[in-house]
């Protein structure tokens, strides 16, 4: 499992135009599931990512997770993530989870992130516009 995390002020997603979620204060996340990835693996990684301290205290430093800061979440499931680059010039992305499994774990890990936060998706399998403002720029790569 791979996951792109932004700390954001805002993010949206449209599909065919229509905004179809979006959040404030927050964080984006562009989440990869992987053939190896199991509920497990799902359930450790929604844990990490609500204790991160990405957030500033009131001197600045990131030390404040996002319930701290009573932050929202736009989750886009992401299987280009699982190129890595390496080799060739042409993506493979022969270690994607298989779409109906990857739906599936998907939405566990959401519904694991919703116990503690709104949880925004967008919409998975479509042609999605995905928009935000990084806050910072702060922007972190985590696999697990």
């Amino acid at each position: 499992m791979k996951i792109v995390i932004q700390r954001v002020s805002q993010a949206n997603v449209k599909v065919d135009g229509k905004v179809v979620s979006e959040i404030g204060k927050g964080m984006m996340l562009l989440v990869c599931m992987e053939k190896q990835d199991d509920s497990k693996v799902v359930e450790e990684a929604s844990r990490k990512v609500l204790n991160y301290r990405i957030f500033a205290d009131e001197n600045g430093k990131m030390n404040l997770n996002l319930e701290q800061v009573g932050g929202e979440i736009l989750a886009v499931s992401q299987f280009t993530l699982s190129w890595n680059g390496k080799k060739g010039n042409r993506p493979s992305f022969d270690n994607s989870k298989e779409p109906n499994e990857a739906l599936v774990l998907f939405d566990k890990f959401c519904n694991y992130l919703s116990a503690s936060a709104k949880v925004e998706k967008g919409q998975f399998g479509e042609h999605m516009n995905v928009s935000l403002t990084n806050d910072g720029p702060v922007t972190f790569s985590v696999d697990f």
